[in-house]
């Protein structure tokens, strides 16, 4: 054979060695992972604190009703929210825990609303009367919002670093109007209210440049009551008027620390080592570098995880549901197609006596409303559903609440808002005058075409409003055949109205005011439970690549903590608004707009 000729070698007894190999490595290193993902969880030690500890509260982030953490490969970072079911619970163990000698209140930026907020409040007080322990809170960094401080003023003491702002200015709301935008652009919102539904200003932002008054009425009216709670918790731990409270807020009197302190808010300007000492010398240490701090949400959620592994290992009698988020069809939030599957689980468990649901919702979509009605209804008609509402439980919120047979709510909780809207888009014209882009139709029928690009005749659109007043009856029929009165009765605090625990008890929309304990120990009552097992769904499960984050943290209070989503707050709430829209499709039970705390 000469030099110059080619070896040819067959395709395929190159392919099957080399793909053949290739299984093989990915095998190999499928086991040798696994292998020590396994050893790791094995050697996760079981938390527990040391003698003489002292857990640090910081709370900074979202706060939702149960703990949430994943690891974000997309945004290369972490999507954590802290459970307020975890905070209440690990304050009820670390008054207990006789490792635990105190709080140490130091807190960033929560998000949450006023119910959750006061919520928090009310444990810390617990947990001082019941353990006797000291909580000491203090306000660092650039600025302390008026909630940080509603939060940490339940504490015993209260401490300040010397030049911290302080945001002392009541409260305050301000909304966006989008009808200047669609002028511009040729776009035009057809909106459909449903009758007489003038409080339901969830649509106004689109044919409006500025809030209508019944709007600034409702508004107005649940902000004011809102800021009495506040005020009156404040005034009571800190034993300073209401009048005075006033007085500061309206003359913004307090703007730094220092100002805090004369007014009494505070009891003290101090550095963070002097306040450290102060808790070294509460527990018997030589110097603050000998303090034991824990983290206190480590602490929570360990405790409350162990608590609900065994409850869903053995038998429980009592069920907590979590209703949270927007109501949607499918989606990552309060989905029916989920929701209903876990009020069924709980109702056809014989060990399950009664059942909890947790409500902490604006609403969404009314066809997932009712399927989630439905399935409340059958629970309740085997075995008791008693009703939690947290932050907000209004419009679609509100409408799976009632066919409870008790309605809890917090005095700072936001419900009602009972009434419906369809928004549908006419985009024709924006095409045409922008972009040049016409449309032309063929149909056998007169609807036949009922398209964006097409605005409605006025047939149409009665044709809608139609079918958005059915579902408005339907809902006034939901609300009074659950509060044992008329539709019409119902219409009068209706009409889209938003209302504050306070007042839905005074005008008979819910039957006590309380929080998510007292709802508990109710149902236990109602349903004769002498031994409570109380089991939450959905299951809390860590994301396993969140149990090697924790796993290979140290529990340091001087470690970086894990990092979250880096989006700016703005662009996160814009793209949230954008992803709604997404949803606006078929007739909404809504709130009537974003309530960012």
């Amino acid at each position: 054979m000469s030099a110059t000729n080619k070896v040819r070698v067959s395709f395929w007894r190159v392919f099957w060695p080399s793909l053949i190999a290739g299984c093989v490595l990915i095998l190999l290193f499928f086991i040798l992972f696994t292998s020590v993902i396994g050893s790791l969880m094995k050697s996760k030690p079981t938390y527990e604190v040391k003698n003489k500890t002292i857990l640090h509260m910081k709370l900074d982030g979202a706060i939702g009703e149960i703990s949430q953490n994943e690891v974000n490969f997309t945004g290369l970072g972490v999507d954590s929210k802290t459970g307020l079911a975890d905070i209440l619970y690990g304050l009820e163990k670390a008054a207990d825990d006789d490792h635990v000698k105190g709080i140490y209140i130091e807190l960033g930026s929560p998000s949450c609303g006023l119910a959750t907020a006061t919520a928090i409040r009310d444990a810390i007080h617990q947990f001082e009367e019941k353990s006797g322990k000291f909580v000491i809170a203090y306000h660092k960094g650039e600025s302390v919002s008026l909630k940080q401080y509603y939060i940490a003023s339940a504490a015993t003491k209260n401490y300040a670093f010397p030049t911290t702002n302080f945001e002392f200015l009541g409260l305050g709301a301000e909304l966006m109007f989008y009808k200047g935008l669609f002028d511009k652009l040729g776009l035009e919102m057809q909106v459909v209210r449903g009758k007489d539904n003038a409080f339901k200003s969830a649509v106004e932002p689109y044919f409006l440049s500025e809030m209508s008054d019944s709007s600034r009425l409702q508004i107005s009216v649940y902000m004011n009551n809102l800021w009495t709670a506040i005020k009156k918790n404040i005034s009571e731990d800190r034993g300073i008027s209401l009048d005075e409270l006033d007085n500061i807020a309206n003359n913004a009197l307090v703007r730094r620390m220092d100002q805090a302190l004369e007014h009494k808010l505070i009891d003290s300007v101090l550095y963070r080592d002097e306040v450290l000492q102060i808790l070294a010398d509460k527990v018997g240490a030589k110097d603050f570098k000998d303090l034991n701090l824990s983290n206190f949400e480590k602490y929570a959620q360990a405790k409350f995880e162990n608590q609900q592994e065994l409850a869903h290992a053995k038998t429980a009698n009592v069920a907590v549901i979590i209703a949270e988020g927007e109501i949607t069809v499918d989606g990552n939030q309060m989905a029916s197609n989920r929701l209903t599957k876990l009020i069924r689980e709980a109702r056809k468990d014989k060990n399950i006596k009664t059942i909890v649901l947790r409500i902490n919702s604006p609403g969404g979509s009314a066809l997932a409303s009712e399927e989630i009605w439905r399935e409340v209804k059958l629970a309740n008609d085997e075995k008791k559903v008693v009703v939690s509402m947290g932050d907000v439980a209004a419009s679609g919120g509100y409408y799976i609440s009632t066919p409870s047979s008790k309605v809890f709510a917090e005095k700072t909780t936001i419900t009602g808002s009972i009434g419906v809207f369809g928004v549908i888009p006419f985009t024709g014209k924006m095409l045409e005058e922008k972009l040049g882009i016409t449309f032309d139709r063929v149909s056998t029928n007169p609807h036949a075409v009922l398209s964006l690009n097409k605005k409605f005749t006025p047939e149409e659109f009665e044709m809608i409003q139609e079918e958005v007043n059915s579902t408005y009856s339907l809902f006034l029929q939901r609300v009074a055949d659950g509060r044992k009165t008329t539709p019409d009765q119902i219409n009068k605090v209706a009409r889209g109205r938003v209302w504050t625990g306070v007042d839905a008890l005074r005008i008979g929309l819910v039957d006590t005011l309380g929080s998510l304990q007292d709802a508990i120990d109710f149902a236990v009552k109602q349903a004769g439970i002498e031994d409570p097992s109380v089991r939450y769904y959905p299951k809390v499960k860590k994301d396993i690549w969140m149990e090697m984050v924790d796993i290979i943290n140290s529990d340091d209070e001087d470690d970086v903590k894990a990092q979250k989503t880096i989006v700016p707050q703005e662009i996160s709430n814009l793209y949230y608004q954008v992803k709604r829209l997404e949803n606006l499709s078929g007739v909404q039970a809504r709130m009537p707009y974003e309530i960012n705390w």
